[in-house]
């Protein structure tokens, strides 16, 4: 895997205008080998610098040698945040497959340990693009403050290219300017909907409702079933898929793109305890229950696989960095690391196991940033 990370992240503007004892592509690049290692913190950084330098000098002069961690803090607290997405945006590109129909989670997280009482500073929240079929962060945008992810999730489409994907979000993506922006993108959807959409909420129940009592009569459908068990649990999942008729919807002309609505009910049982739970989706996809099923369980991949591994793994709720743009910019480092740690198939371990090895293995660490051994 040959990404390109030098070529890249060289673009990203020097944020300082004197001083400049050490090269910003230097820093970064430490930067990026330290988290790939481990690192969690400026000091992990600068002690991870001072270890490999060697090994660094390989790939870059690091004419001065290593920057102390305040240095680096300093610089990397600076950089412009949309200056380092455009380019981790199309760092993503140069290693991500090409997926027919690939399903695209979108998701927010915030990252607890940001935020700060003295200056009224709000923890950070980003907003994540998931490939589900790379396994891989395509993109990501921070949630202003005074704000919330209905104005982040435009933010990031502009910077994606969906054509041809389907995008699964919460509710909170239930807006019909980001379905419209979605299908202006040639790309689909499906969304949850609850209470934030009061009005829609209602309406599409009541003609789930209206379907049963007519027994779907001269109303296109289908229906899927599915049966897990395992570990002690048995889950059964029935989602049914409904065309709906956009005159039913109140401002139908902002909803036009819906073209079929989606209950899916689960059913746990644990022992001698069961509970069913019921929700509903709209989608711009044809009716295919089996498909949109399968879309609505792989959206939980970025919960899994990445929300999940950036606390248990990078130990982001734990991270007090929190000055300038710091806490943006390790974001888009450990996001870095994990889409280069999930692309690698030359070794069979956990995401975990392999950052302990990147630490020790300096072929290792090379062949998973650079492509070399």
């Amino acid at each position: 895997m040959d990404n390109n990370f030098i070529t890249h992240f060289s673009k990203i503007e020097d944020p300082r205008e004197s001083n400049k004892r050490h090269q910003l592509i230097d820093i970064l690049f430490l930067a990026v080998c330290s988290v790939l290692s481990g690192a969690e913190g400026w000091e992990d950084i600068e002690d991870f610098g001072h270890a490999k330098l060697t090994w660094l000098r390989r790939y870059l002069p690091f004419k001065n040698g290593i920057p102390t961690h305040d240095t680096i803090a300093r610089v990397l607290s600076r950089i412009n945040p949309s200056c380092i997405q455009k380019c981790f945006v199309n760092w993503v590109k140069d290693i991500a497959k090409q997926i027919d129909a690939d399903v695209i989670a979108i998701d927010g997280k915030v990252a607890r340990g940001s935020f700060t009482t003295k200056d009224r500073k709000n923890s950070l929240h980003m907003v994540s693009a998931w490939s589900c079929g790379n396994g891989l962060v395509l993109g990501q945008h921070k949630v202003d403050n005074k704000s919330n992810e209905i104005t982040a999730i435009p933010k990031l489409l502009e910077l994606l290219d969906v054509k041809g994907c389907v995008l699964t979000m919460d509710a909170m993506g239930c807006q019909h300017k980001i379905t419209s922006q979605i299908i202006e993108k040639e790309a689909d959807y499906v969304i949850s909907l609850k209470g934030n959409q009061g009005v829609l909420n209602k309406e599409v129940q009541a003609w789930f409702q209206k379907s049963w009592r007519e027994k779907y009569q001269g109303i296109e459908h289908s229906t899927y079933e599915q049966t897990d068990a395992g570990h002690g649990r048995i889950e059964i999942r029935k989602c049914l898929q409904l065309e709906i008729n956009t005159n039913w919807l109140t401002n139908e002309e902002n909803w036009s793109s819906i073209k079929t609505v989606i209950s899916l009910e689960a059913t746990r049982i644990i022992g001698d305890k069961e509970t069913t739970e019921t929700r509903y989706f709209i989608s711009s996809l044809a009716l295919d229950a089996q498909r949109v099923g399968r879309i609505i369980r792989n959206h939980w991949q970025v919960e899994n696989s990445l929300h999940w591994t950036l606390d248990m793994t990078f130990k982001e709720d734990d991270s007090r960095i929190r000055r300038g743009n710091g806490a943006e910019v390790m974001n888009t480092f450990r996001k870095l690391a994990l889409n280069i740690v999930s692309n690698d198939s030359t070794r069979k371990a956990s995401m975990k196991r392999k950052l302990k090895m990147a630490a020790l293995d300096d072929d290792f660490r090379a062949e998973l940033l650079l492509g070399k051994s």
